[in-house]
């Protein structure tokens, strides 16, 4: 199966599920969540969070294609730019991390491992801009409803995240980032262990005539 992780722009929305098209939870505060869902188009409202976060900080979501078929997506964001996560009980998200918001894979898609590239594929976009840290609300007792919007707490503990602030509920988890300087450091220790280890000789060459 081949697999495909692209930035999710204005343009290709229409290529997220009718559920992570319409789920404004993270994107809303609470009662305004509400009121839209009741009233308004939550398509809309999606689509209007997607452009802000992009227009002001860059880069917020990926969708993976599996064999050339939309098979999940992920969204993340700075703390700020998520309303609902204040609203958690294990709230607040650390300053110095972003929060990774809905993450969804389709079900027939599902134990192929694409939850984890989406993860690394974030982890790597974010690493890569300076970002120290991964942060997600969990919930430790996720329902079989495929309306949720809170990624099951047991996912993220597979993926490298460590529970910051336990919760029976909604734990609240973090994955740190290694730095691109720290990923430096480590490659040129790793280069001066291998030089170290070998002997060049610099003496010239004896020749025998023939």
């Amino acid at each position: 199966m081949s697999r495909r992780v692209v930035g999710v722009t204005l343009d290709n929305l229409e290529h997220l599920s009718k559920h992570s098209r319409t789920c404004v939870f993270w994107e809303l505060a609470p009662h305004l969540r509400e009121q839209a869902e009741e009233y308004g188009d939550t398509e809309f409202e999606k689509e209007a969070w997607v452009s802000s976060v992009l227009l002001e900080w860059g880069s917020c979501g990926r969708i993976i294609y599996a064999d050339g078929i939309p098979a999940g997506s992920v969204f993340y964001a700075p703390p700020a730019a998520v309303p609902r996560s204040s609203a958690f009980p294990t709230s607040p998200a650390s300053p110095d991390a972003v929060l990774m918001t809905g993450l969804e894979v389709l079900p027939e898609f599902r134990g192929g491992g694409l939850g984890r590239v989406l993860v690394q594929t974030v982890a790597k976009d974010l690493t890569r801009r300076g970002v120290k840290a991964i942060e997600a609300f969990g919930d430790n007792r996720p329902s079989e409803d495929e309306r949720s919007c809170v990624t099951p707490a047991d996912f993220l503990l597979q993926v490298g995240f460590k529970t910051v602030r336990p919760h029976p509920r909604w734990p609240r988890l973090r994955l740190e980032l290694r730095s691109a300087s720290s990923w430096k450091e480590d490659v040129e220790a790793a280069l001066e262990r291998l030089l170290g280890t070998v002997t060049v000789s610099t003496a010239e060459p004896s020749f025998r005539p023939v």
